[in-house]
């Protein structure tokens, strides 16, 4: 089956600046795939890339195996896109903009569309200009979901969104993949990404540092483990894979990397009373990468702005 993003070698310069060292990257058909990073990373750079809407300095980008940078229009078909800035015409009422993105995108779901807004209790009837930036959002993610698209390209989509309909669009998404649509969701929200993803790949600086399912990247951060003992702690310093003792009277909290038996051991013979382990979250493992400040060298901030909606 053909991919629903395969870019072979995509990389992206602005002048002397690097904004996006060659990406390799690969999203099958009904795949969620988070694309995290800060801001300045490349997350941006690599959608517009995808999108044609920024000409790559190098490498090729295929959406459903048609060129993106020299055939746009036909790549567009079965993809909806949503920014992360809803740049939308001011004088036209909720209706009237939903209406024509979906004409721009060719094809709606209109029972769809009318759950989704009743599902993010949008009001269509206001004009444009007399929306929040949440319900500008709105518009944007329910002209996108109500196509159907085979293929969801998500840019920060939840900006101005309040915790409630955040939840509904992790419910949307969720439909999508259900439906067998692929998602690429771009994002600086950890726990959104962690909630929804097949997959995660991490971008730094440009460059694609990691990606795989979270179980695959849990060795990117240790393992926390709280231990509280009958008598006096042992001294688990010299443990193999044990950093980051600390011992406040009976109990002990350390980080694991690698294998837990030999620090099981050691607690096994020692009157452990309780033991509490827990694996990374995906903030942890994003700490991993980006605890030593943040990307050196950042590429293009990661501004939005490139498009009122679906395309």
């Amino acid at each position: 089956m053909v991919a629903a993003i395969r870019t072979q070698q995509l990389s992206k310069r602005f002048g002397a600046t690097v904004a996006l060292q060659p990406l390799d990257l690969e999203v099958a058909a009904g795949e969620v795939v988070g694309y995290l990073g800060p801001n300045g990373a490349g997350k941006t750079t690599t959608i517009r890339c995808l999108l044609g809407l920024a000409r790559a300095s190098g490498g090729r980008a295929e959406l459903f195996g048609v060129d993106a940078q020299r055939r746009p229009a036909e790549a567009h078909r079965r993809v909806a896109y949503v920014p992360g800035e809803a740049n939308l015409w001011p004088g036209l009422t909720g209706t009237e903009a939903l209406h024509l993105l979906g004409r721009v995108q060719g094809q709606v779901d209109e029972r769809y569309r009318d759950e989704l807004v009743e599902r993010f209790r949008f009001d269509p009837s206001k004009r444009v200009r007399a929306y929040s930036k949440g319900n500008r959002q709105k518009v944007l993610l329910i002209a996108a979901l109500s196509s159907r698209a085979d293929l969801l390209i998500l840019d920060e989509p939840t900006t101005g969104l309040d915790p409630l309909m955040e939840q509904e669009f992790r419910e949307a998404v969720a439909d999508a993949r259900r439906r067998g649509q692929a998602v690429f969701l771009s994002s600086h929200i950890l726990s959104e990404v962690e909630a929804l993803s097949d997959r995660v790949a991490i971008i730094r600086a440009g460059e694609l540092v990691e990606i795989g399912t979270l179980a695959e990247m849990r060795h990117l951060s240790a393992l926390s483990v709280d231990a509280t003992f009958d008598d006096v702690p042992p001294d688990l310093r010299r443990v193999p894979g044990v950093t980051a003792v600390e011992v406040t009277g009976n109990h002990v909290r350390c980080q694991v990397v690698g294998s837990v038996e030999p620090l099981l051991g050691v607690l096994a013979a020692s009157g452990v009373h309780q033991l509490l382990s827990r694996e990374p979250s995906l903030e942890e493992l994003f700490i991993a990468h980006y605890g030593d400040g943040g990307p050196a060298g950042a590429g293009d901030g990661d501004g939005h702005g490139d498009g009122a909606g679906a395309s």
